[in-house]
């Protein structure tokens, strides 16, 4: 919160009036909300992208709109990473040959721990119901099968493929940073999917990467002190794609709403 800004008059009179906001922020008003709430809405996890190339003032458009977002004092803990050609084909071969290594010896998973527990150590219900109806529903639109572990191995490392989508990003923060701090960067990385919806785009916001950040984070780039939150792929949806008819269900507000008066 920031405090009220006395005029040298003021001071010196007495207690301060309140000052009228000036800021663009304070005065603008949302002309058509629909449309907010129409991108909002429609986000979604897209699975299949074009392989259309998304210009760089776009991206950089987005990424500007999305630095609005809020954040404890103002600390603005997010840290991005574009990739696009070479060097995001490059890192699809590496984690996917990983990704294989690790289907066909379990035991590497030790050297693939992620930085930080996105899921719970025990799953209990409502929770578990949830990502089992997404699990199977998704299988189930993509005709794979209970106990096809070849199908679901590749459709799992199509997210190592960022779904085939043009542009990958990769988010990290300063491991210095506290756990209030994800949730400001959560804010951050909805702002970018909202963003891109509101211009044509989709998105894929993907945890999946966390668990190889030991080969992502030096092909990007990153120094010692960061820590990697997430990936996201983006681009144009390919809206032919069956995998893409898949939309989760969500609970409606009453059920978890509590009006405390």
């Amino acid at each position: 919160m920031t405090s009220a800004t006395l005029t040298a008059s003021s001071a010196a009179s007495g207690p301060a009036s309140p000052i009228s906001p000036t800021s663009p922020q304070v005065s603008t008003r949302i002309a058509d909300p629909a449309s907010v709430d129409a991108a909002i809405v429609s986000r979604f996890s897209n699975r299949a992208f074009l392989p259309q190339a998304v210009p760089r003032t776009l991206l950089q458009e987005l990424l500007q709109v999305a630095a609005r977002a809020p954040s404890g004092t103002n600390t603005q803990p997010w840290k991005v990473y574009v990739l696009q050609g070479a060097k995001r084909d490059d890192l699809v071969s590496q984690v996917c040959a990983a990704h294989d290594a690790l289907a066909l010896n379990p035991a590497l998973a030790a050297q693939h721990s992620e930085a930080y527990d996105y899921y719970p150590e025990k799953w209990v219900s409502p929770y578990i119901d949830r990502r089992r109806e997404c699990g199977f529903g998704l299988y189930g639109v993509l005709g794979i099968g209970k106990g096809d572990k070849a199908a679901m191995h590749a459709q799992h490392q199509r997210n190592y493929r960022f779904f085939d989508a043009p542009v990958g990003l990769m988010f990290t923060i300063d491991r210095i940073m506290g756990r209030g701090s994800l949730l400001d960067y959560g804010m951050f990385l909805q702002n970018i999917m909202v963003a891109a919806r509101a211009r044509g785009l989709h998105t894929c916001p993907q945890a999946a990467w966390n668990g190889f950040a030991k080969i992502i984070l030096p092909h990007i780039g990153a120094a010692e002190n960061e820590m990697l939150v997430c990936g996201m792929a983006l681009g144009y949806a390919d809206e032919t794609a069956v995998v893409n008819s898949y939309q989760t269900t969500r609970v409606d507000a009453a059920a978890f709403t509590n009006w405390v008066e």
